[in-house]
C-alpha cells in the first residue's frame, strides 16, 4: 500500500466523481485529505475528502503543500501524466 502524501495520484471509489483520478493536496489529518484534479484536466473539484473514499495509486507528481490548481496541472503536463489523468477506473 502507498502513503497518502502530498502528490500522490488517487482513484476517487465513492460519490459522483468515483473512477476519476485526482491528487492529494495535503493530508487535513488521519481521516481526511484535500484532493483536486484538476476540474479542467479530470472534472474532479478541490474539496475535502475522506481517505477511505479514495485509493492510492503508484503515481506522483512533484508539487508542493496546497498547491494551486493550475500548478497541478503544468505539474501533471512536466510529468506527461495528463492522459493517465483523464482515463477513468471503473470502481
Amino acid at each position: 500500500m502507498t502513503g497518502f502524501d502530498a502528490g500522490r495520484i488517487c482513484v476517487k471509489l465513492s460519490g459522483r466523481e468515483a473512477g476519476k483520478k485526482c491528487v492529494i493536496l495535503d493530508v487535513i489529518d488521519k481521516n481526511f485529505a484535500l484532493v483536486t484534479g484538476p476540474p479542467k484536466v479530470t472534472g474532479v473539484k478541490r474539496r475535502r475528502v475522506n481517505i477511505q473514499h479514495i485509493e492510492a495509486t503508484r503515481e506522483r507528481v512533484e508539487i508542493k503543500k496546497g498547491a494551486t490548481d493550475e500548478d497541478v496541472a503544468k505539474a501533471l503536463d512536466r510529468a506527461k501524466k495528463t492522459a493517465f489523468m483523464k482515463s477513468e477506473i471503473k470502481p
